[in-house]
């Protein structure tokens, strides 16, 4: 039996304030939409962004495509409206993203607060703050809502007072790579901020999906297709699942050969993930496909 997944090969974000912008987000072949009450609004327009999103969201049913809200930090008072408008709200995101985490508290606050009224929402926390880097494996295994870990690599980068390139970054990465792999949660690597360099996008994409990140945000729609290649499985790699996971279906199990080469239940694993992830992209784009 293949795992339920939902593949997280790219998040796009949209301002909360332009709601204008909702359906092209939506329809832009992305894994993961956010609606940002966070970074991408003006601090004089956030109640403004607030009431748009909130407006819309009792329109939102449940799709391929994960509908995930970032409200602003729970540690400010415009995040403590952002999170009671939710709560009294009609609507019901499918994951809410908690920025400028320091410590795993704060998750478990959230997860407390949101209770059996918002029982099927997920969380995803970012890795944005020194604190909160250093405390990255407790963040990550705060709560059993949990879904994904993001870096946060432009804000992270100012506090650590180093450049956004990627050997600066090389440490923070893997460090929140290691704590998603712990909680066994997926991870998002942080944008890549010049929307025309599609090149270095992918250059930087592809070596995110080595390190062992799952997806990566993104925050113009010229960058999904490049992100959505990066993080997907080869051909070579699809053929390879097949014959592990078939090899273990007729085998019932156990350990076992396949090509010579001895197969545990890591590698069987490795490759439902693989089959898994190609067969809910499948169905993504059969719904994107659908749309259009």
């Amino acid at each position: 039996m293949l795992p339920v997944l939902r593949p997280r090969r790219c998040l796009l974000f949209v301002p909360a304030n332009r709601p204008d912008r909702y359906a092209k987000a939506l329809s832009s072949g992305a894994d993961c939409v956010c609606i940002d009450l966070e970074d991408a609004v003006a601090f004089d327009r956030k109640d403004e962004g607030r009431d748009q999103a909130l407006a819309w969201l009792p329109s939102w049913s449940p799709q391929p495509v994960e509908l995930v809200l970032r409200i602003n930090s729970v540690k400010t008072a415009v995040g403590l409206r952002d999170l009671m408008a939710l709560l009294d709200s009609g609507g019901r995101p499918d994951a809410l993203m908690l920025p400028k985490l320091d410590s795993p508290e704060e998750v478990r606050w959230v997860d407390a607060l949101l209770g059996e009224r918002l029982a099927e929402v997920r969380l995803i926390p970012m890795i944005e703050t020194v604190e909160g880097l250093a405390a990255a494996e407790a963040i990550a295994r705060a709560s059993s809502r949990a879904a994904a870990l993001l870096l946060g690599g432009v804000d992270l980068s100012t506090e650590l007072g180093c450049t956004r390139d990627w050997d600066a970054m090389h440490y923070a990465r893997s460090r929140t790579v290691h704590a998603a792999a712990l909680a066994r949660i997926d991870v998002m690597d942080m944008p890549f901020l010049d929307v025309n360099d599609l090149e270095a996008l992918r250059q930087e994409a592809r070596l995110a999906a080595r390190l062992g990140f799952t997806g990566k945000a993104v925050i113009h729609p010229s960058h999904v297709a490049p992100v959505l290649e990066a993080f997907s499985p080869a051909p070579e790699e699809i053929e390879w699942a097949r014959r592990i996971v078939d090899a273990y279906e007729r085998n019932r199990g156990g350990v076992l050969l396949v090509d010579g080469k001895l197969v545990e239940r890591p590698v069987i694993r490795a490759a439902q993930r693989v089959l898994a992830i190609e067969a809910a992209a499948r169905r993504g784009e059969a719904h994107s496909g659908a749309e259009h």
